[in-house]
């Protein structure tokens, strides 16, 4: 890290007004920790210009090439990615410094005249790019008796929410972060419960990422690391990683701290799979110590996945094969 006090820090951010306002959060963060300006650099990735739908073009990943390149070429210090996007192998010559405190980690229901899901008419169309929130919103039609459709969408959260305001759709799910992120929570007419719909591994939650041979830059970032976050996410893409299953799959999981009073003394781990109809799921979690260690916590998420994988996991992934 170049140390002149007056040398901006750069942070590499994508163009999206979402990405822009949790880099624009961070960098306030930063300036806060080190007392360095700190300059935004925008920068397009594959994800943000193709229009086909992500498990297509290969899901996990597009997002946060562009970024990583930048950073391994030495064009900005560091970035910031939105954790859920980020592949779960480690990247060579680069570490996640920080995850910061997580925000809301559910899925937001943006509906028509304010309707709640219970409350969406039957064949009701409902915008989603993402396969894991297509297999659980059937499912969760199914256990209400009703039937819906669900419609890939692509786009920024204006586009999407546009589909409802223009009549096009019924209902879109989008994450409640992001809508919280940009000061448009309000907009939500339902917030989904993890009890109904497991999040994407990481949803919520951020990585500041920058080369692993910076040191200072390293120490620096980690002052913004939340452990129990980090310990969350970690078991949550240790699981994903062990199904062998980029965003393109149906997969959800989301890890919680359990407090006895003011303690927090355990975390449970909870993933599905499911087919894209709803018709099965195989969801299982599991309650623990709070890991104490990076490998504590890939540990918890693997030994999860290999229960669903006993279960069936495998076969409803329209992966091969496991």
């Amino acid at each position: 890290m170049n140390t002149r006090p007056d040398q901006p820090l750069r942070l590499g951010t994508r163009r999206s007004k979402l990405a822009m306002s949790q880099s624009g959060h961070v960098a306030d963060a930063v300036r806060a920790v080190t007392g360095r300006p700190v300059e935004l650099v925008e920068i397009t990735t594959y994800g943000d210009v193709s229009r086909e739908h992500l498990a297509q073009i290969g899901g996990t990943g597009v997002f946060v090439t562009a970024l990583r390149d930048a950073l391994l070429r030495g064009e900005v210090d560091f970035a910031v990615h939105s954790l859920k996007d980020l592949p779960t192998a480690p990247a060579e010559g680069l570490v996640i410094a920080a995850m910061p405190q997580r925000e809301d980690a559910r899925d937001a229901l943006v509906a028509r005249d304010g309707l709640t899901f219970e409350q969406l008419p039957d064949g009701a169309r409902i915008g989603t790019g993402s396969p894991r929130r297509t297999a659980q919103l059937n499912h969760l039609a199914l256990s209400l008796g009703k039937r819906i459709e669900t419609v890939p969408i692509r786009g920024n959260v204006d586009t999407r929410i546009g589909f409802v305001h223009g009549g096009e759709l019924d209902a879109v799910v989008l994450a409640a972060a992001g809508l919280n992120r940009i000061g448009r929570a309000a907009e939500a007419t339902a917030l989904l419960p993890v009890d109904a719909i497991l999040p994407a591994p990481g949803q919520g939650a951020l990585a500041v990422e920058c080369p692993a041979s910076d040191a200072d830059l390293i120490a620096a970032l980690g002052e913004l690391d939340d452990p129990y976050t980090r310990a969350a996410v970690t078991a949550e893409r240790s699981l994903l990683a062990r199904l062998e299953a980029g965003c393109s799959a149906p997969v959800g999981a989301f890890a919680d701290l359990l407090a006895d009073g003011q303690t927090v003394n355990e975390m449970r781990l909870r993933g599905v799979v499911g087919t894209l109809d709803g018709s099965t799921l195989v969801q299982l979690s599991t309650t623990g110590p709070v890991p104490r260690s990076h490998d504590e916590a890939m540990a918890l998420g693997r030994e999860l996945a290999d229960e669903m994988l006993a279960k069936g996991a495998a076969g409803l992934m329209g992966e091969r094969a496991l």
